[in-house]
């Protein structure tokens, strides 16, 4: 059945280099290098507050929502810290009901990965920032945040009704 063969052919195919885990899509990699020149915004730019409010969309808006490329998510998540923390706290609240539902959903989640990652005097800027948007997502009785709640009628805590 089978032939022993003296053959080393295979020997040469690097099997690493078919690995998934190091699959880097050519696509991606172009986009974290255009990424990485980039400077970004400079807060010190953002004097009034038109363009505090023009740089929150924007930075929202250009989110890197569908990339597996981590350094990228990592970099937005970076001017977006910056957006918010430049912001002055009369002006918050502003922001925030400027927003719709999905970019309300995008701004919690950039708040709470600052949460994960605090710079200096973050937490305190990111607290207002939940505060107002939870008062907001309050105001507008949004179903996400008031799930209905299940009953339960069964179970060890029940007794079985006949």
């Amino acid at each position: 059945m089978a032939r022993n063969t003296l053959s080393s052919r295979f020997r040469r195919v690097d099997i690493d280099e078919f690995d998934e885990n190091k699959f880097v899509d050519e696509h991606e990699e172009a986009a974290a290098a255009a990424a990485a020149a980039e400077p970004g915004p400079d807060p010190s730019e953002w004097g009034c507050t038109g363009d505090m409010l023009r740089a929150f969309h924007a930075a929202l808006r250009n989110s890197p929502v569908n990339t597996k490329n981590q350094a990228v998510k990592e970099r937005a998540q970076g001017v977006v810290l910056k957006v918010l923390t430049n912001f002055k706290s009369s002006e918050i609240e502003q922001a925030v009901q400027s927003l719709d539902r999905n970019g309300i959903d995008l701004l919690m989640k950039y708040i709470y990965k600052g949460f994960e990652k605090p710079t200096e005097n973050s937490s305190a800027v990111l607290l207002q920032w939940h505060e107002k948007v939870r008062e907001h997502i309050a105001h507008t009785g949004s179903p996400l945040t008031h799930p209905k709640p299940r009953v339960q009628t069964s179970g060890p805590d029940f007794p079985e009704q006949t």
